[in-house]
């Protein structure tokens, strides 16, 4: 935005007051800020349509299976969309049962991740011996989790819940804790030195520092969680959800089902991130600058 004296005086040669240039200036580096993110997303998913459409006639024409394409994908999402049942229940039921189960799943596994991660960053000790275990729950796959759900709680929800949060918490707390002991050691000692107690230099100081790797930690994890979540749905016996959905799919042969419930958790899981952390995480790094 030029900065330009604001006055009720107009501009000889152009007839222009710099009020309203000044005004005109404003709104178009807004819509510049707006735009561009937007059109970068588009441009990508314009990428995946393009790449998705030529997969399915490689499918269609050479393998002779029947591949759905974007248009058709889109079809049948739309008849979704207008009520037309998904395995006697409509795509909105199916979507808010896998959204409730993983935002219950995600906040057992934000709350816990993080407390852990403070207490493991601000400990030398807790560091040395819990961050190895934490470490090896994190090498075990998603999936591996299913047995140990199934014993502990049976089939159901709890269960998915429970591996929603075991394959969240790993990275949440990674970060977390490499984020606090990652502050920078001059911002400490100058804290110290003007006669900062240790609560002060924790919330004045560590955490602020931490707050992005804290982030990245968050977002992982909901990736990890969302994963695991459809994953979860297909096998523990929940009736209901997304990746239900998909299971079904496979064993009637709608592949087209199975694809708008893959399209669906994509742009679910898109919109969280856009929405969500990129904003939150412009946020933080505009404050910290």
């Amino acid at each position: 935005m030029k900065v330009i004296p604001l006055s009720d005086m107009r501009d000889k040669k152009e007839g222009v007051s710099n009020y309203e240039m000044l005004e005109f200036d404003f709104k178009e580096s807004k819509i510049k800020k707006i735009a561009n993110p937007a059109l970068y997303v588009i441009i990508s998913m314009a990428i995946v349509f393009i790449i998705w459409y030529f997969v399915a006639q490689w499918g269609i024409h050479i393998r002779g299976v029947p591949f759905p394409t974007p248009m058709e994908t889109l079809y049948r999402l739309s008849s979704m969309l207008q009520g037309e049942a998904l395995y006697g229940r409509t795509i909105f039921e199916h979507l808010y049962a896998s959204l409730m189960r993983w935002c219950v799943g995600f906040s057992i596994a934000v709350i816990s991740g993080i407390l852990m991660g403070l207490f493991l960053g601000s400990s030398e000790m807790l560091q040395k011996t819990i961050m190895p275990v934490i470490y090896v729950i994190q090498l075990i796959p998603g999936l591996a989790w299913i047995p140990i759900a199934l014993l502990i709680f049976g089939l159901g929800n709890t269960s998915t819940i429970f591996m929603i949060a075991a394959t969240a918490f790993a990275p949440i707390v990674i970060n977390t804790s490499g984020g606090i002991r990652a502050a920078p050691t001059v911002y400490v000692r100058a804290a110290r030195m003007m006669g900062a107690g240790k609560a002060t230099i924790f919330l004045r100081v560590m955490l602020p520092s931490a707050a992005l790797s804290i982030i990245n930690g968050l977002r992982i994890g909901l990736a990890n969680g969302w994963r695991v979540l459809i994953a979860a749905e297909m096998i523990v016996g929940v009736g209901l959800g997304l990746g239900y959905s998909i299971i079904q799919a496979r064993w009637s042969l709608d592949f087209e089902a199975a694809f708008v419930s893959i399209l669906v958790i994509s742009i679910i899981g898109l919109l969280i991130e856009k929405t969500l952390f990129s904003v939150l995480e412009k946020k933080v790094a505009e404050q910290l600058t």
